[in-house]
């Protein structure tokens, strides 16, 4: 049952295997692919035929030399010169060539799971569903590793163990027949028979790689899980390094050092306690590996020198024994050789496995039916038979309607946690657990409570997503100067990190500008001015509703401040509602 068990594995690993890399040989880029490894699997033909060349040389020159021969000497040492020139030209382009495509599978495969990460907010959903209501793991562990780490080593693995896998597989073809030729038979009695053991020096390499295989499998295999925990480990470390980076002003304000510090610490020694597991198992291998290698040195010269002491055979042929047994078992022993490798790989396949399967089923395993919003002909918001739920399965708001005009001025509240900001995540269509019929304005914008500011030229984080080309230097400036920024009009080309450089309520003005340039019939403003003074504030928010005013459209705002609720005539209300019921929220409409 466990030979059933492992081949049953080794299938499942393979059909991954092949899941992933199949595509980019189908791909648009599929004759470059093709005729990359094409030339590839020819090097590496090339080369091995080229070390059987260099085998009936080693009985040439060794034969020369226990003859005295300088004639042949000679002339054997100038026919090495040239195979070792045509071998090395050939090891220079095959490893060029093996580089190349596995640099343009990278590239092709970096992009493809940008697009398939990016598209239809996946990215977003694939983090909200992280954990599900049984509290089971449904999103991969930093997908930002899984793109930039794990392909790269994915394709250099693929690359390389299936080429040298094929380069063991033709040199054993190669080599076994000459070796099974020169090593001639084994006789030996037993009782009143004899028996003869043709190619004796063939089936003494199949059972000392045989032995070294079984054993290196029993020896290496923790390394796989041991593998794929060191790069989980090694990329939450670093994630965390980015946050303290990211959130430096709030730590330093906080004087959270020591914390950070101690988070990092904990980290970091669990990527080191893993590591050390890893090496230990790495280490226990390399005890038998070095010495299977050194003992396959001095093996073959053991096994013939009855042959070679009784004259059967010249100095010549011995060397050219040991030769061709070095390359069958080399060939033989390539999973001895590469068990490391083949770990690390079967946890990167492992990783990209999983995590192509997350963005494949970024819906919720929530029951519910994600809700699609839908352009309203009418240029009204509509929204009929309204669910909200969490993550976790509970309701936060059941069967809710809701409706606005152009015109409207709405206001959300409601106490905090209560869901407003998941109303109008459901609203722009990128809450996943959600169901109802919801029709948006197609002008429309909304803006976060946390902004975001690529990094790079000011121009391009005020105008993101659309490029900042789409708008002159003139209107940039405006909405710059509409936003209470007229300090930042003259700094519309200098590259910086935006989100790091400004201050919260900059941010939130930047934010603001960004609409102003856009001009939107509707806006959404989740918090916008909280970290605003009330003047400021009041300026920028008869600003916002002037706009949408000229665009005729409408405002709908969360906030808490009477400033803010001044602009507004109609308010919506998250009611909590009591313990039992269905959902944990109802709406109340009235006015301000």
């Amino acid at each position: 049952m466990s030979l059933i068990r492992k081949i049953a594995s080794f299938h499942a690993f393979a059909r991954q295997v092949g899941a992933l890399s199949l595509p980019y040989f189908r791909s648009s880029e599929k004759w470059k692919a093709r005729g990359l490894l094409a030339a590839i699997v020819l090097l590496n033909l090339a080369a091995v035929y080229m070390l059987v060349l260099i085998n009936d040389w080693n009985r040439l020159f060794y034969d020369a030399l226990q003859n005295k021969d300088q004639a042949v000497f000679w002339t054997q040492l100038g026919r090495f010169t040239y195979l070792a020139f045509g071998y090395i030209i050939i090891a220079v382009y095959r490893f060029y060539l093996t580089q190349l495509l596995e640099m343009r599978w990278r590239a092709w495969m970096t992009e493809h799971y940008l697009q398939r990460w990016l598209a239809n907010q996946a990215f977003y959903r694939l983090e909200l569903a992280r954990f599900t209501a049984s509290g089971e793991g449904r999103s991969p562990d930093n997908p930002d590793q899984r793109i930039q780490e794990d392909l790269q080593l994915f394709t250099n693995y693929s690359v390389g163990l299936s080429m040298g896998l094929l380069n063991a597989a033709v040199t054993l073809a190669s080599f076994v027949g000459i070796l099974w030729g020169l090593s001639g038979s084994f006789a030996f009695s037993a009782g009143d028979a004899s028996y003869s053991i043709p190619g004796f020096m063939v089936w003494m390499a199949v059972l000392y790689c045989l032995a070294g295989s079984v054993i290196t499998h029993y020896i290496g295999r923790p390394q796989i899980p041991l593998n794929f925990q060191q790069q989980r480990l090694e990329a939450e470390f670093r994630h965390h390094l980015v946050r303290v980076r990211e959130y430096s002003e709030a730590i330093a304000l906080d004087r959270g050092e020591a914390v950070e510090r101690a988070q990092l610490g904990t980290r970091f020694s669990s990527v080191l306690g893993n590591y050390l597991r890893l090496i230990k198992a790495q280490k226990n291998l390399t005890w038998f590996t070095v010495g299977f290698g050194q003992a396959a040195v001095v093996f073959p010269f053991i096994v013939a020198a009855p042959r070679f002491f009784s004259g059967a055979i010249q100095l010549g042929e011995l060397m050219q024994i040991a030769s061709a047994f070095g390359r069958v078992q080399d060939s033989l022993s390539w999973f001895v050789d590469n068990y490391s490798s083949l770990a690390a790989w079967r946890a990167t396949t492992d990783r990209l496995t999983s995590f192509e399967a997350s963005m494949a089923r970024p819906a919720p395993t929530f029951p519910v039916t994600q809700l699609r919003p839908t352009p309203s002909p009418a240029g009204t918001l509509e929204a009929e038979s309204l669910t909200l739920s969490l993550p976790g399965g509970a309701v936060l708001l059941d069967q809710a309607r809701l409706q606005a005009a152009p015109g409207d001025s709405v206001l959300l509240q409601g106490p905090s946690g209560s869901g407003k900001s998941t109303l109008f995540r459901a609203l722009a269509g990128i809450w996943p657990y959600a169901r109802g019929a919801v029709s948006v304005p197609a002008n429309a914008m909304f803006i976060p409570q946390r902004p975001y500011f690529p990094h790079g030229r000011l121009r391009d984080a005020l105008a993101y997503p659309e490029p900042a080309g789409h708008y002159s230097d003139a209107q940039l400036r405006e909405a710059l100067q509409q936003a209470l920024l007229p300090q930042l009009a003259v700094r519309l080309d200098e590259e910086d990190n935006w989100s790091q450089k400004l201050s919260g309520g900059e941010q939130q003005r930047l934010a603001i500008a960004r609409v102003l340039l856009k001009q939107p019939a509707w806006i959404f403003a989740d918090e916008a001015t909280s970290a605003l003074d009330e003047a400021a504030e009041r300026q920028l928010y008869q600003r916002l509703a002037d706009q949408v005013r000229r665009a005729g459209g409408a405002l709908v705002s969360i906030a808490h401040r009477p400033t803010v609720a001044a602009f507004h005539g109609r308010r919506w209300n998250l009611a909590p509602q009591p313990e039992g019921a269905g959902a944990r929220y109802r709406l109340e409409t009235g006015t301000v």
